[in-house]
C-alpha cells in the first residue's frame, strides 16, 4: 500500500474515488466535526482508528465514513492517506457497520434507563404515564427505527434468535407462564441485567436477566 502524507487528496491525481482510500488516524487524538466549517464535534478518534475515505474537500479536510453516517476530517498532521489493499475497504466498512451496532446498543440501554421507576400499566404505550411489559419494548425500540406489536408473545417470533451466550445490549429476554407461553419480555442491559415494566407493583425496573428462567431472546438490531 503506497501512503500518502499531505494536505489534499488532489495530489494524487485523478485516478482517486470513494472507496479506493483510507485514512488513519496518526495524532493521539483528533476530534471528526459534524460539518466542515462547523465546530460541532461528531466523535473524537483515537491513533490506530481507520475510516474509509469519501470525499477529497481541499485545503486539508476529507469527507470520511464514520459508523453509519460521514463526518470531516483536518487530515493535515492528524492522519495518513494510503491507498487501500485488495479487500481493505470492505474490511472497514464491515468495522464501521459493526461499531455503529454497538453503538446504537449502548444508546438505546441508556434510553430504556432512563424511565425506571415510571408507571406499570396493563395495556398502555406511554414511557411516562404508562406501559405494560411489551408496551414498553415497542416503545424503546420504536425510538430506533424498529417496529414491533403491541403483544409479548408476536414480539417473541420476530428479529434474529440469539443464545445467553451471545446476547448483547438491547435484545429482548422473553418469559413464559406455566403454560408455556410467552407472556413477559424485557431488555437486556448488560451485566447479566435487564429492564422491564414488571408488574403494578414494581413499576419499570431492573432486575437480574435469569430473574425467570427465559423461553426466548431474540436481536431486533442485527
Amino acid at each position: 500500500m503506497t501512503a500518502v502524507p499531505m494536505t489534499s487528496m488532489a495530489a494524487i491525481g485523478p485516478g482517486f474515488k470513494t472507496g479506493t482510500y483510507i485514512a488513519t488516524i496518526t495524532a493521539e487524538s483528533v476530534n471528526i466535526n459534524k460539518t466542515k466549517d462547523g465546530e460541532d464535534v461528531l466523535t473524537t478518534a483515537k491513533a490506530g482508528s481507520v475510516f474509509e475515505v469519501l470525499e477529497d474537500l481541499g485545503n486539508g479536510w476529507m469527507k470520511i465514513r464514520v459508523n453509519d453516517t460521514e463526518g470531516y476530517l483536518p487530515v493535515s498532521g492528524n492522519a495518513e492517506v494510503e491507498e487501500a489493499e485488495a479487500g481493505e475497504i470492505e474490511q472497514v466498512q464491515k468495522e464501521a457497520i459493526e461499531s455503529s451496532n454497538s453503538y446504537k446498543r449502548q444508546q438505546l440501554v441508556s434510553y430504556a434507563l432512563q424511565f425506571v421507576g415510571n408507571r406499570y400499566v396493563w395495556g398502555g404505550t406511554s414511557l411516562t404515564n404508562g406501559v405494560d411489559c411489551s408496551g414498553f419494548t415497542m416503545r424503546v425500540m420504536e425510538k430506533f427505527g424498529v417496529s414491533l406489536p403491541h403483544y409479548s408473545g408476536s414480539q417473541a417470533q420476530m428479529g434474529k434468535k440469539v443464545t445467553s451466550a451471545t446476547m448483547k445490549p438491547g435484545d429482548l429476554i422473553f418469559y413464559a407462564g406455566s403454560n408455556g407461553k410467552v407472556n413477559h419480555v424485557a431488555i437486556y442491559i448488560g451485566n447479566g441485567r435487564i429492564v422491564h415494566a414488571a408488574s403494578r407493583r414494581s413499576g419499570i425496573k431492573t432486575s437480574t436477566w435469569n430473574y425467570r428462567t427465559p423461553v426466548a431472546i431474540r436481536s431486533m438490531l442485527d
